[in-house]
């Protein structure tokens, strides 16, 4: 699968039809999509509100990944990875580029991140580079962190790019 940088990724429009929202999703959206229903209530619910979003939703946007989403995928036992790899089927790959890797690193210096933040840092950084206008995540830790976020804006539009609106299943349900 051909690894995309940001000209060849945007749409065009079809007929006069308005473009679809450019969405990223981060790995914990298959891992929830495919795991095993869970006794956790709070992850049962986010388990449900994915499949939920995935069959309603998901048709709504383009949806992109990067090689950092198959390679947390494939982690881990063999036949969840499996899973984990097929919901991404068909799925367009945004290139880490030069620019992700100094956008991410400036996220992990200004917005205080801990080192084990860099793969988040990284997905938000080709989310913002790529210009997508959504990023897809479970992770309440750092990309969905509503303390974190208006720091990650900040230091996304410092270096000259939008921030995509990054945020849960539950809140890209629709009206």
């Amino acid at each position: 699968m051909p690894v995309l940088s940001l000209p060849e990724c945007c749409l065009t429009p079809i007929s006069g039809l308005p473009l679809k929202a450019r969405l990223y999703f981060e790995t914990a959206i298959p891992s929830y999509l495919t795991a095993w229903p869970s006794r956790d209530l709070v992850m049962a619910e986010h388990q449900q509100v994915t499949r939920e979003w995935w069959e309603g939703r998901r048709g709504d946007f383009a949806i992109y990944i990067s090689t950092f989403v198959l390679d947390e995928a494939g982690d881990g036992d063999p036949s969840a990875a499996q899973r984990r790899l097929g919901a991404r089927e068909g799925l367009p790959l945004l290139a880490a580029t030069t620019e992700v890797h100094e956008l991410a690193g400036r996220l992990l210096r200004e917005c205080r991140l801990p080192s084990r933040a860099a793969t988040d840092a990284v997905h938000i950084a080709i989310a913002t580079v790529h210009g997508m206008d959504d990023l897809l995540s479970w992770n309440c830790t750092h990309p969905a962190n509503a303390e974190i976020v208006p720091k990650v804006r900040t230091v996304c539009e410092a270096s000259g790019y939008v921030c995509p609106t990054i945020c849960t299943p539950d809140e890209l349900m629709g009206t």
